[in-house]
């Protein structure tokens, strides 16, 4: 009741308008539907936002801000809530640089939000583990390896 928890997928289309929306809920979306393009989940999540647009029987404006690591797909989420690409979406982080307001209908408004890195004292390696640097910018490229490595299984790395 104090914090609804959403499954989620994004949608993945390429096309910037009419983006699909899958209407089954993600716990019985078979396998292909949870596999294709579509966006799975936005259903509820629209449910639950409408829920809280309406404070005490009267319908309120709503603002959320979308937070979150950079490349986590903040911009995704809003596109697919959308239906439309009003949010620039990419591979590499530092797509959105800026803050930028989307109305979502009449009583919901959503923010696109910078990833948001904050200072942990980890070593200079862990910046592009967490997205925090395009892997293009990186001026050694070895150390974040090395750290991604330490965390694998051995075996798992063997494998073909």
């Amino acid at each position: 009741a104090e914090f609804p928890t959403v499954a989620f997928k994004a949608c993945t289309q390429q096309q910037s308008r009419n983006l699909k929306q899958s209407r089954l809920p993600v716990a019985t979306a078979p396998e292909e539907v949870l596999a294709g393009g579509a966006c799975v989940g936005a259903e509820c999540l629209l449910h639950v936002l409408g829920n809280y647009s309406r404070c005490g029987g009267a319908k309120t404006t709503l603002t959320v801000g979308v937070v979150g690591y950079p490349n986590v797909g903040k911009s995704s989420l809003i596109n697919s809530l959308k239906r439309s690409r009003v949010c620039g979406v990419g591979a590499t982080p530092g797509v959105t640089r800026c803050l930028q307001a989307v109305q979502l209908d009449r009583h919901i408004q959503l923010l696109d939000c910078p990833g948001v890195v904050l200072e942990s004292g980890d070593p200079p390696a862990a910046a592009p583990l967490r997205g925090a640097l395009a892997p293009q910018r990186l001026r050694d490229p070895l150390s974040p390896a090395i750290a991604i490595l330490r965390r694998c299984p051995p075996q798992q790395v063997r494998e073909d």
